[in-house]
């Protein structure tokens, strides 16, 4: 019997066992019913029952609450995570869809390559057969007149080779590492493409959070001068109006907090959807907007993206590969020689010697040798295919061609479009640094005007406000130079 630790229950079983000494067994038949009844009236009414009072449910139980990660264990919360923006950049490249189908791309087409350069190689393989003729009773070839007896047993090893102009140049392998390179060179612009993103969620959440800094700031001041407006219309040195604007401002203020918020929210879930595989909010990101990034001159971006455009590599290994493809239809008219070495037996007994059923007056006799196969293919009428494959081949070359045309030009107008961008970024936060400054320096001698009455409260709520939009501008104006700089490195890579 197991025993009652809890002192509760060993109450109401003690309480129990005395309500059935006291009432009987028919009584407590009909006190059990009474109190089920109570407690059915009390549900049906709607008020809590003694036994839900007794076990009180958690805030928030009966409510649709939103979870958008569950814990590992009961009890238990997920660590909090410091992101920098590698680290978000190399969670980016292990959860992202799209670049892990390039990058497995890249590996399929690493295997297409092997495969192409082992088919233009000779191959060995092992053959072994048991060939079983129904005999006929009179001559001991059977029914088969290709066998020499009823028993005919194979073990061959079979060396194969195809001659051809395009197996002598390896016109396969040239093909299948320019496709390689080509699938390499889509990978790494899907890699710099998710930097991009990346680095525009991961400084917008940053963004985020100063603007919910600001705001908050901006609160602040808005109260203290309410608060301020208030003591001085009671001393009779300001008017009503002045208390009517100022807390028209904290409103305002307090409306702009709220959205603030919201859009902080979505930008941690916009950013989290890329980090993480489950989606989790747990985790902040490092503010290194204050840490200053250097631009190349433009003359050693412009080698930097000579080098490094994985458009430009795209385009010519798309080239190169249509050549070889060119070339490919152009040697499928030519002939070919298909050669075939075999080495083993083919005997009536697997044995290396014995009698050959169809003469065994010979005796035992070598089975062990060899025989040489060797075809030649002339293609002579095809009804036009190899022709249209050719000029499919050519037509691809001709796109191919005018694609890394539009490439290059593409390349350069990117290139000192994205510079422009990135230089005139960079100035333009120097200004936006010392507009900033100046709207707080603004503020507080707009408020100090204002408490020796030589300024009216417009002036100190349009004051607040330049200042809550001068330091916006100059986050962005942050988080516009580092976008510009990974726009840049999509050309150039990282510098």
């Amino acid at each position: 019997m197991r025993i009652l630790q809890n002192t509760e229950t060993r109450n109401s079983w003690v309480a129990w066992a005395r309500s059935k000494q006291v009432y009987g067994k028919d009584g407590f038949q009909k006190c059990l019913a009474a109190s089920a009844g109570m407690v059915v009236m009390l549900i049906a009414l709607g008020l809590p029952s003694p036994i839900a009072a007794q076990n009180p449910q958690p805030p928030g139980a009966g409510e649709n609450v939103l979870q958008l990660a569950q814990p590992a264990e009961p009890g238990q919360t997920s660590p909090h995570i410091t992101i920098t923006l590698q680290d978000a950049l190399d969670r980016a490249q292990k959860n992202d869809a799209q670049y892990s189908s390039a990058v497995t791309e890249a590996k399929m087409a690493r295997e297409d390559h092997v495969q192409a350069r082992a088919a233009g190689l000779p191959s060995v393989a092992m053959q072994t057969s048991a060939l079983l003729t129904q005999g006929n009773g009179a001559i001991p070839s059977g029914r088969y007149v290709t066998n020499d007896g009823v028993h005919v047993y194979r073990q061959w090893a079979v060396v194969h080779q195809d001659f051809s102009l395009g197996t002598l140049t390896m016109l396969g392998s040239r093909r299948g590492a320019a496709l390689e390179s080509l699938a390499r060179a889509k990978a790494e612009i899907a890699q710099r493409g998710l930097k991009v993103t990346v680095t525009k969620d991961y400084y917008a959440l940053i963004v985020s959070q100063r603007r919910y800094a600001t705001a908050q700031e901006g609160l602040k001041q808005s109260e203290r001068f309410l608060a301020m407006t208030k003591d001085q219309e009671r001393q009779g040195e300001a008017a009503h109006s002045d208390v009517i604007k100022a807390q028209i401002q904290v409103n305002q203020q307090r409306t702009v907090l709220q959205d603030v918020q919201l859009q902080m929210e979505n930008d941690r879930l916009t950013l989290a959807v890329l980090l993480f595989p489950t989606l989790t909010e747990n985790f902040s990101v490092v503010d290194d907007l204050d840490q200053g990034q250097s631009l190349p001159p433009f003359s050693d971006a412009r080698e930097m993206a000579a080098r490094e455009n994985p458009d430009l590599r795209a385009a010519m290994e798309a080239v190169q590969e249509s050549s070889l493809g060119v070339s490919a239809a152009r040697y499928a008219m030519l002939p070919t020689i298909t050669t075939d070495l075999d080495y083993g037996i083919e005997a009536n007994a697997f044995a290396l010697r014995s009698r050959v059923s169809a003469d065994p007056a010979k005796g035992p006799l070598p089975n062990l040798g060899y025989f040489a196969t060797i075809t030649l293919n002339l293609p002579v009428w095809d009804w036009g295919t190899l022709r249209s494959k050719l000029r499919q081949a050519e037509y691809h070359r001709q796109q191919a061609r005018k694609e890394l045309t539009w490439a290059q030009r593409q390349s350069m107008n990117e290139l000192y479009s994205f510079y422009n961008e990135a230089q005139t970024a960079k100035s333009t936060v120097e200004t936006l640094r010392e507009t900033a400054s100046l709207a707080s320096e603004e503020l507080r001698l707009t408020t100090l005007r204002y408490q020796a009455g030589q300024a009216t409260a417009l002036e100190v709520v349009d004051a607040q406000s330049t200042l809550s939009q001068a330091r916006n501008a100059y986050d962005d104006g942050q988080s516009r130079f580092r976008l510009a700089l990974a726009q840049l490195q999509t050309l150039t890579g990282s510098f």
